[in-house]
């Protein structure tokens, strides 16, 4: 008779209800049906309310563990995202953004006035390498609000600061050779200093920047290569 109604899976009331399945715990783990089952109702109810409160605390530990990675990961992803774009200031802006920057930043101040072809010229290239590098605070500002009565032959001007203090200035669209082209701003700017920085690297030196950018460069290099080859294959 007993082995019938467990056959049956039919489920009863008072000492027999641990022993049997029950809906009542079919969402629970195999394993822990079993261990459940395994208990005298009467004598280690203490026992399964434990086993309850493990679970419980075991899914609350999982998802807190959950919570908090993905709060880390997203810090991370906002520290290298705080910029990614070339940001106007004005002249009352200028300290509190630029020379009271956190001296793990790099910035990279672009003087200019509108209607300069090579003004122009120069605002679209910083704009892609603040796109490449968004570790790296980039900032425009004409420059007669920077530096008064600054000649406007001088335009565009870039300054470099880092921990308050100017490491580099570039007069002229030629301080960039004959093409202005962002790939031939990235050697210049990080000539002596690691200035440019995607947020990615765990080593910021000079060397590394310049080492990932010619990999790039390489890369892309061979892709326009590709690229020609397959349209002139198909003409």
């Amino acid at each position: 008779m007993w082995k019938e109604l467990q056959l049956n899976g039919m489920t009863f009331s008072g000492s027999l209800e641990i022993c049997l399945p029950s809906h009542r715990h079919s969402n629970l783990p195999l394993s822990l049906q079993l261990k459940m089952r395994s208990l005298n109702p009467e004598t280690n109810r203490g026992s399964i309310r434990k086993l309850k409160k493990n679970l419980r605390n075991s899914r609350m530990n999982l998802m807190m563990t959950g919570f908090w990675k993905n709060i880390a990961e997203m810090r991370e992803t906002a520290k290298v995202e705080r910029f990614g774009s070339v940001v106007p200031i004005s002249g009352s802006d200028f300290i509190r953004e630029v020379s009271q920057a956190s001296s793990d930043v790099w910035v990279v101040v672009l003087l200019y006035k509108d209607g300069f072809p090579e003004c122009q010229l120069l605002m679209k290239c910083l704009e892609e390498l603040a796109k490449r590098y968004p570790a790296t605070k980039f900032v425009k500002i004409i420059s007669t609000d920077c530096i008064p009565n600054y000649p406007d032959f001088n335009l565009p001007t870039l300054l470099v600061y880092n921990n308050g203090a100017v490491k580099a200035n570039y007069v002229g669209l030629h301080s960039f050779g004959r093409q202005c082209t962002p790939e031939g701003i990235t050697l210049v700017l990080c000539g002596t200093d690691p200035v440019l920085n995607d947020g990615h690297s765990s080593d910021s030196s000079r060397s590394s920047i310049l080492y990932s950018f010619r990999s790039k460069l390489i890369e892309k290099v061979v892709a326009d290569h590709e690229n020609y080859d397959d349209g002139s294959s198909s003409d």
